[in-house]
């Protein structure tokens, strides 16, 4: 465990009265206002006059008795790409910042609304959600706080600072390549990446509409499984108490294991064998396939094509705002064609076929979250050390976008910045939730 509060002690504070939204609210305001008078970049901007407002009428809810879910009255942070009303989404560019303010919540945002949540801010992230390291040149790049000088990971770098620093109870991030389980992992917390489509993904600005999805950031499991619940429109989220014995988690040293750091490994290794000792059995496979996923993606793939049709117009007249090295990542996709395209939905068609039948039987399918500790921001000084990075910290949580499938990243402990993905199968969400409260409560 990281030592944060959870979603659940936050709320049984407030329901006998240890605390109050208010109380809650100003001292998490005050703690991004002392992160950002510290030269932090966590968060674009604080609404706290709105966060204030919430919390009152959160307050006089929890006086009546009459608080709407676990999150009533909890501050949460939200990413830069997602549409408030009233506010300006930015999506962490200078591009976007000139335009019209949002008439209406996205869907997403519009739930956690209902639930009572305080929406405290929007975070920071990289310049359009393009890229795993988390980089922003405009309004400055957040650092994770397991180590001095490391990146906190992206693109929902922001997201992952604001929970890991006490800053909020939990983050609404995107995921298109690993943009919430890297952050999460590099930040010594807990993300979800679900299947795509799981939660609506309008009212908020696009990397590519085949990839991204929308999931939590949060301390534990159950934090982000009680946020899905919100975010989905499911059944309240209880931990069923799964047992470890008896369980098949499947590994594979095809791709996802062949480039890790040591340190990586070894953690990798460490919490494999712990689960073997709870009785887990672990199922080695082989997914050859998978080593075909650089070649299929030479052309920038679905990020880049999808990006490029929504970019285009505002690239082709403003590229001196963009970020270059977000730029160059877009401008792949004009070189793509019609053929290029449909040929990346056949691969992707063949590849979630075959990922069906190796998986079969499998309750999850573990992997390294990322196959490197989080690195220094001084090592990524240079565009050819940018793209080796980025390429290497997007390789293994970027498959599961490719399978449209989910995954849940969890910080693995005394092993700061490194984590481990439980995933499955697209619409596996519930039974990886599950699981993955059990493999915490072994690990942790």
């Amino acid at each position: 465990m990281n030592g944060l509060v959870t979603l659940a002690e936050w709320s049984a504070r407030l329901s006998n009265g240890h605390t109050s939204s208010r109380e809650l609210t100003e001292t998490m305001l005050a703690r991004a206002q002392e992160h950002f008078a510290g030269g932090g970049h966590a968060f674009m901007e604080l609404d706290e006059e709105g966060a204030r407002a919430a919390a009152a009428f959160a307050d006089q809810r929890l006086a009546l008795g009459r608080r709407v879910s676990p999150l009533d009255g909890l501050p949460v942070s939200i990413k830069d790409l997602f549409d408030i009303a009233g506010q300006v989404t930015r999506a962490g560019s200078r591009v976007l910042e000139w335009q019209a303010p949002a008439t209406v919540d996205a869907p997403a945002v519009a739930r956690l609304r209902e639930a009572g949540a305080v929406l405290l801010g929007r975070t920071n992230m990289t310049e359009f959600a393009y890229s795993g390291l988390g980089l922003n040149p405009h309004f400055g790049t957040p650092l994770s706080p397991v180590g001095e000088g490391l990146i906190a990971g992206g693109s929902s770098s922001g997201a992952a600072v604001s929970v890991a620093l006490g800053m909020s109870v939990v983050a609404l991030g995107t995921d298109t390549g690993g943009s919430v389980r890297i952050p999460a992992a590099f930040c010594g917390i807990t993300g979800f990446k679900p299947t795509a489509r799981r939660v609506p993904g309008e009212g908020m600005v696009p990397l590519s509409q085949s990839l991204d999805s929308i999931g939590p950031l949060a301390p534990t499991v159950a934090c982000c499984a009680q946020v899905d619940a919100l975010l989905t429109g499911a059944q309240p989220w209880r931990d069923a108490g799964l047992p470890l014995q008896g369980q098949r988690f499947f590994v594979t040293p095809d791709y996802v294991l062949e480039d890790l750091a040591p340190e990586v490994a070894q953690a990798f290794d460490w919490a494999i064998a712990r689960l073997a000792e709870q009785g887990a059995e672990i199922v080695e496979f082989r997914f050859p396939e998978l080593l075909r996923l650089p070649e299929i993606n030479a052309g920038g793939g679905f990020a880049a094509a999808e990006s490029w049709h929504w970019h285009r117009e505002r690239l082709l007249a403003e590229s001196a705002r963009y970020d270059p090295r977000v730029a160059v990542r877009i401008e792949r996709g004009s070189r793509q064609s019609a053929c290029d395209y449909l040929e990346l939905l056949l691969e992707r068609a063949e590849l979630k076929a075959r990922a069906a039948e190796v998986l079969l039987g499998a309750d999850a399918w573990l992997m390294p979250t990322v196959s490197i500790a989080p690195p220094r921001l001084a090592e990524i000084t240079d565009d050819d050390a940018f793209q080796r990075i980025n390429a290497r910290v997007l390789a293994n949580p970027a498959v599961i976008n490719f399978l449209d499938g989910c995954a849940l990243s969890i910080p693995l402990p005394e092993r700061p910045g490194i984590a481990l993905s439980l995933c499955g199968l697209g619409g596996q969400d519930a039974n990886i939730l599950q699981l993955g409260a059990a493999v915490e409560r072994c690990l942790g």
